[in-house]
């Protein structure tokens, strides 16, 4: 063999060794197919739609029982409106009212009711907060997603393949004083909102005795995928969050409106960060909780918070710096942090699943 050719050869097998870490740029941004599996679009404008389209994204709306939203009625009316306009671009998730949860026949209606979204196009059910640390039993409980109330409602849900989406708990920052938070944005967010921010409600339960009951029921439900949305209310310990994944081969987090609580960390300590995408790059969803909701004079601040310029700009925003920080090495000025943050440099392999082929596999659709 010539010298020209070992040259060669040695190339070539320098090249396959480094192959996983191949990185995508900022410029590749929008030619590479990305999966948003965690946005809420309450309103029938185009606005979304199109900027979803230019920047090369798929989106997951979930609907959702929270009172600064349209009520669930007109929630799903949009959703099947935008799903008609672009079934192979816009996706949607159901949900379902606590109301008469007590009465016997509530499970029977919800499981009705959740059969005739799916007929619609629904992808997935969510199920919000409110369980856990504001809906009460007749006998002023709080209801915990373990209650065996919502046993029939799983089991259907795992018999039909469909995955549950669990928003349950909130950051850990939830449970901390203002000014001990870790990021702007959750600050804004829970000073906005008092009657979630539980460190001004010591009477109600604690994070982990949420998720306690969160884990009980997917230990009993084994056969039902669960999407633990806002990185499983884990963001704050990543050893922790492993450990759930681990426990729970049929759970996945999506990453919506806790990045910068995942830069927070890995300023301080990148390379764990980075492992940790890499070890468990097939059960991370992307998502951010973008939301276009109806004008309002009403509305309060929101995580991720809105920006001026419409969804379209803000939608925009996020969803590039989000990229940088993902998917390059490059730096960018956090404001929720007041930080500059390096960017991870996730693989190509790794990128392509978070953003793209792990929810495609969570919910079921096409290659």
């Amino acid at each position: 063999m010539s010298k020209l050719a070992l040259v060669f050869a040695a190339t070539l097998i320098a090249f396959a060794a480094n192959a996983d870490e191949l990185l995508y740029t900022e410029a590749d941004f929008a030619s590479v197919p990305k999966f948003d599996a965690h946005v809420h679009a309450n309103r029938q404008g185009p606005e979304f739609l199109d900027i979803a389209r230019k920047d090369g994204f798929e989106l997951l709306s979930i609907n959702v029982d929270y009172p600064d939203f349209p009520p669930l009625a007109n929630q799903a009316k949009v959703a099947h409106t935008l799903k008609a306009l672009d079934p192979g671009r816009f996706h949607f998730a159901a949900t379902f009212p606590m109301k008469g949860y007590d009465g016997k026949g509530w499970a029977a209606a919800t499981i009705r009711h959740l059969d005739a979204e799916f007929a619609q196009g629904a992808l997935a059910v969510k199920v919000w907060k409110n369980i856990g640390m504001v809906e009460r039993n007749a006998q002023g409980r709080l209801i915990m997603l373990d209650d065996p109330g919502f046993d029939p409602v799983m089991n259907h849900l795992a018999e039909k393949r469909i995955p549950l989406i669990a928003h349950q708990g909130e950051p850990k920052n939830c449970w901390l004083p203002l000014d001990q938070m870790t990021t702007e944005n959750d600050r804004s967010y829970f000073r906005e909102h008092p009657e979630y921010h539980m460190y001004l409600h010591p009477e109600q339960p604690s994070l982990e005795t949420i998720l306690a009951a969160r884990d009980r029921m997917i230990e009993r439900h084994p056969d039902l995928a669960v999407d633990g949305a806002h990185m499983g209310s884990l963001e704050w310990d990543f050893d922790l969050l492993g450990q759930f994944l681990d426990a729970h081969p049929n759970a996945v987090v999506d990453l919506a409106a806790r990045l910068t609580n995942v830069q927070y960390q890995s300023v301080r300590n990148h390379d764990k960060v980075r492992a940790f995408f890499i070890r468990y790059q097939d059960r991370l969803l992307y998502g951010t909780d973008l939301t276009d909701n109806p004008p309002s004079p009403q509305e309060r601040a929101q995580n991720p918070p809105r920006e001026e310029g419409g969804i379209a700009a803000e939608a925009d925003h996020f969803w590039r710096s989000d990229w940088l920080y993902l998917a390059t090495t490059g730096s960018q000025r956090i404001d929720a942090l007041n930080a500059e943050v390096k960017g991870l440099g996730l693989p190509k392999a790794v990128i392509d699943k978070i953003y793209w082929s792990n929810a495609r596999r969570e919910f079921h659709l096409r290659p």
